[in-house]
């Protein structure tokens, strides 16, 4: 069903059940009829197996094999999901495989799937303590995509992943209209998903659930002549924009300097976001740093209190370990994301706390260590610090 105001082919708010990530925990309980009395929440249990293989870097295709199974689960009545169980008839419906079905009559019986056991036993390598002090000081991640643009899932599996991992915002950034291969949002639908998070930001203030919001934002396209990728009244409508390059990555240094510094002085640009459009491995093959003049660029984030993104991406870790060292020594504020573009991806951070662990970056120069309204006062006026 699409909510009002979509159009078509847009993506429309998930009305499935959703459980949170249980990172670890037990699945909460859901009743089905002919299933012992201790049984676990199937769709809960296949949701978090999907969620810690995007973490993994999995292939898509296995990810979504436990995505649309989890689908399909909710969509079932209990009971006949529960019979169906018994009965052995799972894979006779569409979606559905053998290891899926095996995951789902475990599950019912009230065990671990043994899927879940063995990822849940390998998936964590402890951090250090100074990452994990970073990690721990973050509030939120301001940089996620979701299936409005070239994400994977939802607006509200994606806001619902964040706050079970301890968020108190995340910032919803899918791609401006010029990058249409992500399926880049026109004024028009960007306007309709300001509605729909204004919705879901509803939900969440009467759930009776940790304090948690979506902040309306984008992450938009700096254009060839360094100006951005979307109407100006409609960037100052939304509390934070990522600004970032996706096209033209091998112009020559002394034209990319003078485009970058154009967008970072925008007066809508919050953050600068992958500055140098590295690959450094993964399915896309890998990208060398574009060429800009770092020590300019940088003191104009700090000229103008743009905060430098450290990605969080595997196959990106951008900025290099050089030049965010080169950004700390000229002052530049700095935020941790993730660019998730699913929500096991959401889980990524450290590898942007570790990289400023050892570049010695300020806790305090980190964005997203701060709170929801002190975020929200600097993006609307560089100017200012938290108390």
């Amino acid at each position: 069903m699409l909510l009002d105001g979509h159009g078509p082919g847009e993506p429309s708010r998930s009305t499935a059940s959703f459980s949170c990530v249980q990172l670890g925990t037990s699945a909460p309980t859901r009743r089905y009829r002919g299933a012992v009395a201790d049984s676990r929440d199937p769709a809960a249990d296949l949701r978090q197996i999907a969620y810690l293989l995007e973490r993994a870097r999995e292939p898509t295709f296995r990810v979504k094999a436990f995505r649309s199974a989890a689908a399909l689960v909710d969509g079932l009545a209990p009971a006949e999901l529960a019979q169906r169980a018994g009965a052995g008839t799972l894979q006779q419906l569409a979606g559905i495989g053998k290891v899926t079905a095996l995951c789902i009559t475990e599950s019912l019986r009230g065990e671990e799937p043994v899927y879940l056991r063995r990822m849940l036993a390998t998936e964590d390598t402890p951090l250090d303590e100074s990452t994990a002090a970073i990690r721990n000081a973050l509030r939120g991640d301001l940089h996620t995509h979701s299936d409005w643009s070239d994400g994977g899932s939802p607006i509200e599996e994606m806001a619902l992943t964040a706050r079970g991992l301890g968020h108190e915002y995340v910032v919803l950034t899918d791609h401006s209209p010029r990058l249409t291969v992500a399926n880049g949002l026109s004024a028009d639908r960007l306007e309709r998903q300001l509605d729909v998070v204004a919705e879901l930001n509803e939900g969440f203030a009467a759930d009776g659930g940790p304090p948690f919001r979506i902040l309306t934002g984008i992450e938009v396209d700096i254009l060839d002549d360094g100006t951005l990728d979307q109407k100006p009244s409609l960037l100052a409508r939304l509390d934070l924009v990522v600004a970032s390059l996706h096209s033209k990555l091998r112009m020559p240094s002394a034209e990319m300097t003078p485009r970058m510094v154009a967008a970072v002085a925008n007066p809508h640009t919050d953050v600068l976001g992958h500055c140098t459009g590295r690959l450094i491995t993964g399915g896309r093959g890998t990208r060398p740093e574009s060429e800009f003049d770092a020590e300019i660029v940088f003191a104009a984030c700090e000229k103008f209190g743009v905060a430098v993104e450290i990605n969080s991406r595997p196959e990106r870790l951008d900025p290099p370990k050089r030049l965010l060292r080169l950004a700390i020594e000229a002052g530049c504020l700095t935020a941790v994301d993730t660019d998730a573009h699913a929500p096991g991806q959401l889980d990524w951070q450290p590898n942007g706390c570790e990289r400023a662990a050892r570049c010695g970056v300020p806790v305090t120069s980190i964005v997203n260590t701060w709170s929801a309204p002190d975020l929200l006062a600097w993006t609307a006026d560089h100017s200012v610090r938290p108390a």
